[in-house]
């Protein structure tokens, strides 16, 4: 006979085999962990730049500014410590400041010349580099933020409709965290974590520690908690129902009051945004070409360059960062789009190749005078360098060259200034923009289709679920309420998903669970709502405890749900003047805007290339009234240290793209929270509209501008 130390030995380790394979630990460590692995590119890159540089340097940081770093890390989620994080913008701000230093002392080696401003920019956008890096966990937490905070109404609504059938805070938020997409589902099984690893000795010890995290930022959904908690302690189930439900309208009316604050608040900000981001800039641009001639070409392209296309967007950037900052939680899209079935073009790349196929002969185009400056390209082909007016048979302009590069006396090339190397350069602007339009369209088409379809058949399913708890009050059986549904709800799109569900049923002898939720043959595979998917979930549950607690939350489910589309539709009206205002800023002020000083720049280029021709034909002592002799305008305003404005057009192209993403992704985040399906979707019809309207007003003012310069100066010349 075995003795009891043995039996215990030989069966100890089968014991805690099965008791680990049980356990909660085990169940929600191994998903926390894969939550975690499958968190946004951008947390990942980030950390494993951080824990890299991190590891090999470490800074010392002050305990103040620590603390307030490891907040922000820990709400995102982020295995990054605060030394990592200030050790990798230190880097970053080394890189791009020495950087900067060589390609200056590159250029004195080659050419002879200090660039003073260009080392002065690049010293800035290191520092705003710096500044970009070190406050990352900031962003990254505020995006986290948003997007778990526009869970939190659902959330509140699975517990509450959970714990109407069952009072089990424990098991109500397991199935909210089963059900709800990350990253506030990831947040639900962080507080089983926390548990089983022994950090807290209860879930609610767990629970309290993580509502803390939303004291400053979502206070109604800490009260909406603590209200579900409280209504496990009421001994009248009449009392209990009411708390719930009071939890319920605590959330949605705290969030209505915060936005209808955040919308008041946001006007004077986004006014100053457009004025200093886009008006002001845009506007100073025109004024360039003279400027960097009186300066005697101190300023260059490439200066322009950065200060257009890498300070100012920046600055746009950090500031509507600041508006976003300050959006309230609670209210935002919540759809998931992985369970979409065509999610599967989101992530192809094939849009990328079809959109670069079409957008590289555009950006040859856009490069074609500088291309046609390459001997070995034009010589075999018999082309020169340059052409004039006169040599294509034009009859305008017909001494000016079309790209016209000029030659200084030391031997180097500026240019072009011709008016056809300009209209040439939209083709690049035109090139980007199209290219991620392309992009965009093809990968979000399909997908919100498909999410417009879903939002309908939401809005009918909240009456088909209040006729299918009427069904179950009155004793039917769930399985023969489908089928009475289907026949009830004929001509509308729900009533597919109850045949479904139906034929599941009588034809194949499917469950009820089965018949909605089978990976191959369920109903659900066709209808990716998290509304309708949570819905049959919470009926499959309580169908268990009696129909009529089944029937109960469906009904209840379509009530609140109900008066959650109620709230949607008064924060979007709250919300349309601002969204209104930014897009037409967006996508027709500012292009507008921008197309005319670019035909401004090319005017003045043209009025004062054509007057040193004709100082050149010896013209130069005719006076012009008012201004002196044509000689002292050229001398006063030369052109060869003029910024071409070939290069100002392609600056001014490309700081409208850099606008648009900016700009998009701010309006989708106001109206929707994050929402990246949308916001694709948003930046492919808005890069359209916008750099078309751009292209169409330069080449408009352009032309225009530059035949009524070339006409009074016509009547000089004669």
């Amino acid at each position: 006979m075995p003795t009891t130390d043995e039996i215990l030995r030989k069966y100890s380790k089968k014991i805690e085999t099965e008791m680990r394979s049980s356990s909660a630990d085990q169940r929600y460590s191994r998903e926390y962990i894969t939550f975690k692995q499958e968190m946004l590119p951008e947390m990942s890159r980030y950390r494993r730049w951080a824990q890299t540089l991190g590891n090999l340097v470490k800074i010392k940081i002050s305990k103040k500014e620590k603390e307030k770093v490891q907040k922000y890390l820990d709400i995102a989620h982020l295995e990054v410590t605060p030394s990592q994080a200030l050790t990798l913008a230190v880097f970053s701000l080394l890189l791009i400041f020495f950087g900067i230093i060589l390609i200056t002392m590159a250029i004195y080696l080659v050419t002879g010349t200090i660039q003073l401003l260009f080392a002065f920019l690049g010293i800035l956008a290191s520092l705003f580099v710096f500044y970009y890096i070190y406050t990352m966990p900031r962003r990254l937490a505020n995006s986290w933020r948003l997007k778990a905070s526009s869970q939190m109404v659902p959330a509140i609504l699975y517990l509450v409709v959970y714990m109407k059938h069952t009072s089990n805070l424990e098991r109500a938020i397991d199935f909210a965290s089963q059900h709800l997409p990350t990253p506030l589902s990831l947040d639900f099984k962080k507080v089983f974590y926390d548990v089983e690893v022994g950090k807290f000795s209860s879930i609610k010890q767990s629970l309290d520690n993580y509502l803390e995290t939303w004291r400053d930022y979502a206070p109604e959904f800490i009260e909406s908690f603590h209200l579900i908690e409280s209504s496990l302690y009421e001994p009248s189930e009449t009392r209990r129902v009411q708390i719930l439900e009071k939890a319920l309208q605590v959330i949605l009316d705290g969030v209505y009051e915060k936005m209808l604050r955040y919308s008041r608040e946001i006007r004077s900000p986004l006014t100053n945004l457009y004025m200093l981001g886009i008006i002001l800039p845009t506007l100073g641009l025109a004024l360039l070409p003279l400027a960097s001639t009186l300066l005697g070409g101190l300023i260059q392209w490439h200066h322009i360059f950065i200060f257009f296309n890498l300070i100012i967007p920046f600055l746009v950037f950090y500031m509507t960062s600041e508006v976003l900052l300050k959006r309230p939680g609670g209210y935002g899209e919540t759809s998931i789009l992985e369970l979409n079935p065509q999610y599967y073009k989101f992530k192809s790349r094939k849009p990328w190749f079809v959109a670069f196929s079409i957008a590289l002969p555009l950006l040859i185009l856009g490069f074609l005078p500088f291309i046609f400056q390459i001997d070995f390209i034009t010589g075999p082909l018999g082309l020169q360098s340059d052409y004039t007016f006169s040599e294509l048979g034009l009859p305008f302009f017909q001494d000016l060259k079309i790209f016209d590069f000029k030659q200084l006396q030391n031997g180097d090339v500026v240019g072009p200034f011709g008016i056809i190397a300009i209209l040439l350069s939209l083709f690049i602007p035109l090139s980007i923009a199209l290219f991620f339009s392309i992009t965009y369209k093809m990968k979000t088409r399909d997908l919100i289709k498909a999410r417009n379809k879903t939002i309908e058949l939401e809005s009918e399913f909240t009456n088909s679920l209040f006729q299918l708890g009427n069904r179950l009050g009155d004793g039917t059986p769930a399985e023969i309420a489908f089928s009475k549904i289907a026949q009830l709800t004929q001509g509308q799109r729900t009533q597919t998903f109850f045949s479904l569900v139906s034929q599941n049923i009588q034809q194949r002898g499917m469950s009820l669970e089965k018949a909605i939720f089978h990976p191959r043959r369920g109903a659900i595979i066709y209808y990716p709502s998290a509304l309708i998917a949570t819905s049959m979930r919470i009926l499959v549950e309580s169908v268990k405890k009696g129909l009529q607690i089944a029937a109960r939350s469906l009904m209840s489910i379509s009530e609140y749900v109900k008066n959650i589309q109620k709230i949607n539709e008064r924060l979007r009206d709250l919300l349309a003047e601002v969204v209104s205002d930014m897009k037409s800023n967006m996508v027709f002020l500012a292009p507008l805007l921008a197309g005319i000083v670019v035909g401004l720049s090319a005017m003045i280029t043209m009025i004062l290339n054509r007057l040193q021709g004709l100082t050149t034909a010896g013209l130069g002592g005719q006076e012009l009234a008012g201004f002196g002799s044509i000689a002292n305008i050229t001398n006063i305003f030369n052109i060869t240290e003029m910024i071409p404005p070939y290069f100002i057009q392609v600056s001014i192209g490309i700081y409208i793209v850099e606008i648009i993403f900016i700009l998009t992704a701010t309006l989708v985040t106001v109206d929707a929270g994050k929402d990246k399906l949308r916001e694709k979707y948003e930046l492919s019809r808005n890069l359209k509209r916008g750099i078309l309207l751009y292209i169409a007003t330069a080449l408009l003012s352009i032309l225009t501008l530059s035949i009524l310069a070339g006409v009074a100066l016509g009547g000089i010349a004669g």
